[in-house]
């Protein structure tokens, strides 16, 4: 298995382009800034958008996070970062980082207000790799907000909370809070 390959299952051009396309139609009858709410981004956040596929949440976070915010954009798929520079691009965002890897982000420790770890959770192949460099680069009082609704909320809890790294603040409509544990 290649070092890329080895915390989540390859993904081939045919399946993202399709895979893309349903974000769309999703993203138009459900729009992310809703989920994005749960997640309590203020203005001038860090934001670490780990699996951001074809750049579904990247409008709204701009807006959430101001000029003086951050997003770093990290996926595996090189044409998930194709697709969010191109959003860039033409939106003319410029507090836009893409991060092309399988798991370490490159960030400092503790630089990150909000980890968005939305739908790409049961892809992991060795999630308490991804948990450990997501705990890493957040900030003390930094959060966490997960969705995958490929898990039942019992799984949520006992893969999140498992290692003793994150703890549980909350569940809210479409999201799940944690925060580092002490």
């Amino acid at each position: 298995m290649k070092e890329r390959d080895a915390l989540t299952k390859p993904m081939y051009g045919l399946s993202f382009k399709l895979m893309s396309l349903g974000f769309k139609f999703r993203d138009l009858l459900r729009p992310r800034s809703n989920v994005l709410k749960e997640a309590g981004i203020e203005p001038g956040s860090v934001v670490l958008d780990f699996g951001c596929g074809p750049g579904g949440y990247i409008a709204p976070l701009v807006e959430l996070v101001g000029p003086s915010g951050r997003i770093h954009a990290l996926d595996i798929h090189p044409l998930a970062i194709h697709e969010v520079k191109k959003i860039a691009k033409r939106k003319r965002f410029e507090n836009i980082e893409t991060i092309e890897s399988n798991c370490r982000t490159g960030l400092p420790d503790n630089s990150v207000d909000t980890v968005l770890l939305y739908d790409v959770f049961h892809d992991l192949v060795r999630p308490d790799e991804v948990l450990r460099e997501l705990n890493r680069v957040l900030k003390t009082d930094g959060k966490l907000s997960f969705s995958d609704h490929h898990m039942k909320e019992e799984e949520v809890l006992q893969q999140m909370t498992g290692a003793g790294i994150f703890k549980f603040v909350r569940k809210s409509r479409k999201t799940y809070s944690f925060t580092k544990a002490d």
